[in-house]
């Protein structure tokens, strides 16, 4: 039985699926049982941080196996404050204390309750941007724009929420007043599309929140660890966020998130306010450890910005009519709709993936994504043969 069938059999009918089935990886490739191989420009959702035989992610894998696969956060462990560690020096100076969970719906989840606990209970509301996704547990779709007429499913939302268009400067200061606890924004909306919010827009809900005592909550769960071209894709507006979220790069394969806090928000907290099992597991902060030591020493976030720079000069080209979003979340704007434009990238042995933008194309690839790999997709898209 193929692995489609498989799955289609024991497993809920929930998830499309390409007609390609990886069995490993090399680098920023994935080669199936007849050896045929594709370049992963997706990277599994930004999850593929560093491709998929990283020597050093493997080995402090293997290693932290091998010595003790799990234990709770009722005992200190090592590894679990050197990831915390390493993580909290990647980030700009003012966030200083790390909280481990297990996703970035969770991350942003325990962020929100953080903006409530912050707010003394007389703040009941959370402003969010348009087109923007957080994720599906229950406070992080309330926030996420439409999923109440798609899948939110529960009768009711948490707190109160108030969107603001997305870049709409003008509508930033009506939306806040003294009940508001937080704002929340993706600085590049991933799944709208790689749509990258201006500078302009982002130093307003940030200003906006701080006149009224609120809080700013920045959700980097595909913009965040070095795919932007920064550590943190807010640092583009020169704005301090009080909470970040990451996830899907921050272990590089193995499932983890975590948010990260001012020390003002680490005050508030008391024993019991937040917790998680498997959060900050060893075999979670081994990898969320060499991730981070990877983006520094290998300077991922300056190559990060130079394949944009290339996807930008090289690949606006065949159906694709301009390029928007930053670092390695980009997306490409197609004249035909996006789905077609991936299936035969696909034909020609190039993974990508689409968005709730039906006209966008959106790359997601490993951080170590080379200058070759970037000239094979622009040839690719020059010469594309779109079935009809």
């Amino acid at each position: 039985m193929s692995a489609a069938a498989l799955e289609s059999r024991y497993t809920l009918p929930v998830y499309p699926q390409l007609d390609f089935e990886p069995l490993r990886g090399e680098g920023a490739w994935l080669i199936d049982k007849q050896d045929r191989r594709v370049l992963d420009l997706y990277g599994g959702h930004a999850v593929a941080a560093l491709g998929y035989d990283h020597a050093g992610l493997i080995d402090s894998v293997r290693t932290q196996l091998e010595q003790l696969p799990f234990q709770s956060n009722a005992v200190a462990m090592q590894v679990r404050g050197d990831a915390a560690k390493a993580l909290v020096q990647l980030a700009p100076a003012h966030l200083t204390q790390a909280f481990f969970v297990n996703s970035g719906a969770e991350a942003n989840e325990n962020a929100l309750r953080l903006a409530f606990l912050a707010g003394a209970n007389h703040k009941r509301r959370i402003v969010a941007v348009s087109h923007a996704f957080h994720g599906r547990t229950a406070a992080a779709s309330a926030v996420t724009w439409g999923s109440d007429k798609r899948w939110f499913a529960f009768p009711q939302t948490p707190f109160e929420v108030s969107y603001v268009e997305r870049n709409a400067v003008d509508q930033v200061d009506a939306a806040f007043d003294d009940d508001v606890a937080a704002v929340i924004f993706e600085p590049v909306q991933g799944v709208a599309g790689a749509y990258d919010l201006s500078i302009e827009f982002m130093q307003a809900l940030a200003g906006a929140a701080r006149r009224v005592d609120a809080l700013v909550i920045a959700d980097e769960v595909q913009s965040g660890m070095g795919r932007s071209g920064k550590p943190f894709a807010f640092e583009w507006a020169g704005i301090d966020a009080d909470i970040v979220t990451a996830a899907k790069s921050l272990g590089g394969g193995i499932p983890c998130g975590a948010l990260l806090s001012t020390q003002r928000i680490a005050d508030i907290c008391q024993f019991g306010d937040l917790g998680t099992t498997f959060g900050g597991g060893p075999l979670a902060s081994a990898a969320i450890r060499t991730v981070c030591e990877a983006i520094t020493e290998h300077d991922l976030c300056a190559n990060a910005a130079a394949r944009e720079e290339q996807i930008r000069e090289t690949c606006v080209t065949g159906p694709v009519s301009a390029v928007q979003g930053r670092g390695l979340l980009i997306g490409l704007r197609t004249a035909v709709p996006a789905k077609r434009v991936r299936n035969a990238l696909l034909n020609d042995n190039i993974l990508t993936g689409t968005s709730a933008d039906p006209h966008i194309i959106r790359l997601l690839p490993p951080l170590t994504i080379g200058s070759a790999d970037i000239e094979r997709l622009a040839s690719t898209l020059a010469n594309l043969s779109l079935e009809s």
